[in-house]
Parts: structure tokens; sequence; C-alpha cells
């Protein structure tokens, strides 16, 4: 009788144990699926993004002046594809072959957005406002994490700021070509700012002070800011009285 019972209980012991390990396989294949899913949809819509952009450079480069919004013109398809390529390298790792062969692409548009804005800006007499930025996600820079946040907080203030971002290890001849103009050191994060590479990390205060542009942007600034609240302090006084 004791043996019936044991036996009984060893086999729905084996039961129970084989629900939750084919349960567990088939929740682990249900969400990498879901997951590939997404990630398909991702590269097909970064592969429209990149059509997109390559053919908007063919138009704003031969366009008048007048018709070009020198702030926002050029900027929506790489930020897309910027926060489009984070979450794939999140995702998928920094050694992934298909991670590594989007970035690519995306220095390559990077490059070419560059290159137009200056061609565009000296055609209408307006000089860009870009900071180059190198960086490296191979463990060996501590700070190139806390530069990418500073980047990003000076893009959400200063509207009309161009970042351009790239790997410094990127097996990619148009990038190495980059640093090269530039004679950028292995000493990371560097940023360009007027064309003079600076090494180490920067806040949000040294980047706007290394950039005579950005300088002058931020006075104005606290300027309006002074006045606005000079301006509401003078019309809380007068109401008191």
């Amino acid at each position: 009788m004791q043996t019936k019972i044991g036996t009984k209980k060893y086999v729905i012991t084996f039961i129970i144990t084989a629900i939750v390990f084919f349960g567990a396989i088939f929740t682990s294949n249900y969400f990498s699926g879901q997951r590939i899913e997404e990630l398909k949809l991702i590269e097909n819509k970064i592969s429209l993004d990149i059509l997109s952009s390559e053919t908007q450079f063919a138009l704003l480069k031969d366009s008048s002046c007048k018709a070009i919004d020198h702030g926002t013109a050029f900027s929506e398809e790489l930020t897309n594809l910027s926060q489009k390529l984070e979450y794939m390298e999140e995702t998928l790792g920094t050694k992934d072959a298909d991670v590594i062969s989007l970035k690519k692409y995306y220095s390559l548009l990077e490059i070419k957005d560059y290159l137009l804005v200056g061609q565009v800006n000296e055609k209408c007499g307006i000089k860009p406002i870009t900071i180059i930025y190198f960086y490296s996600n191979q463990g060996d820079c501590n700070d190139c994490k806390k530069e990418g946040y500073v980047l990003t907080k000076l893009r959400e203030e200063y509207p009309d700021l161009r970042i351009y971002s790239f790997d410094y290890n990127l097996d990619l001849s148009a990038v190495k070509t980059m640093k090269s103009i530039y004679q950028i050191k292995s000493s990371l994060p560097a940023l360009v700012i007027g064309g003079e590479p600076y090494y180490g990390f920067k806040n949000v205060g040294d980047v706007e002070n290394l950039s005579p542009q950005l300088k002058k942007l931020r006075e104005a600034r606290d300027k309006a800011l002074l006045e606005q609240q000079s301006a509401t302090t003078t019309g809380t006084q007068a109401t008191k009285q």
C-alpha cells in the first residue's frame, strides 16, 4: 500500500515538474518570439527611416534658403534612428552583427548630415552650432555614459544644436577619417567644438563655455529670464499697492 502511495506521489511530482518545465519553455519561447518580431519591426522601420533620410538630403541640398527650417530640417530622422539603435544595442548587445551594421549605416548618415548642414548653411549664410562626440562602449570609458546624458540635456535646451556621436572603435573608414581630420586620441570621451578637440568629461556649463555660440545663447536666455522675473516682481508690487 505504501509502495503504491509512494509511486503515485512520485508520478504526481513528475507531472507537476514536467508542467512547470514545459510551461517555462513555452513562456520563454513566446516572449523570445515576441522580441524577435518587435526587433524585425524596428529593423524595417530603420530601413524606411534611412531611405527617408537619404531622400531628404537630396531634396534639401538643392532647396532655397527660405524653404529650409535650419533648426529641425535634418534632425528628426537621425534622432529617431539614434533612439532605435540604442534600443537595439540594449536588447541584442553592442557586439551583435546586426547592431554593428546598423551603427555603421547610422554613422554614415550622420557624416552626410554634417556635410550637408555645412553646405546648406554656407549657402544661406548661417553658422551651424555643432558638437562631434567620440565615445566607447567597450568598458574602457567610465565617463562616456555621463557625457551622453550631458549632451542629451544640451540638445533639449538648445534645439539648434546638432550633436554627432561616433563610436571611436567602429571599424568604418569614414569614421576613421573623421578621427584623422580632428586628430582624435584614444583618451575618451572626446568632444570637437569649434573644430578643436577636448578630452575628458565636460558638464553642461563646461560645454557652454567652450562654445561661443552656446555661451551667447545661454547669456541671452539668462537675461530674458531675469527680465521676466523683474517684470513679475514689479507687477506683484503694483497689485499690492
